[in-house]
């Protein structure tokens, strides 16, 4: 098992959170993430939830299912929900995974970070 990697790009002018995430998480490491996430939404300048998320997950491995059970926790929390959710994943049980862990909010799936990006990115009137 890949040790996790978590990395986030704040955008304030576009009012864009990039994540990428690698590797093999615990809750634990679930928990650091939130507190990360966290830090990252404090360097936006817009209102709460007018931002838009980018998750590159390409290289995250399959997860334990205590571990889905904790993102999915993360994604139905209402209080740090963005505008436009995207995810960027590979083609295997992981993007099982995030889907089910995502089943509660409306999330787009891509395979390039460019159709990602396109489409958060994408002004719809919000």
């Amino acid at each position: 098992m890949t040790t996790p990697r978590m990395s986030f790009d704040v955008e304030p002018q576009r009012n864009l959170v990039r994540i990428t995430l690698a590797g093999f998480f615990t809750p634990d490491d679930v928990a650091r993430f939130v507190a990360a996430r966290d830090e990252a939404h404090r360097r936006l300048t817009c209102a709460p939830h007018a931002h838009v998320t980018l998750v590159d997950m390409r290289t995250m491995q399959i997860q334990s299912q205590e571990t889905v059970a904790a993102f999915q926790r993360v994604l139905a929390n209402p209080d740090a929900t963005s505008r436009r959710l995207a995810f960027v994943v590979a083609r295997s049980l992981a993007r099982l995974q995030i889907k089910r862990a995502a089943s509660e909010r409306d999330a787009a799936y891509f395979t390039t970070l460019e159709e990602a990006e396109a489409w958060v990115t994408l002004h719809d009137g919000a």
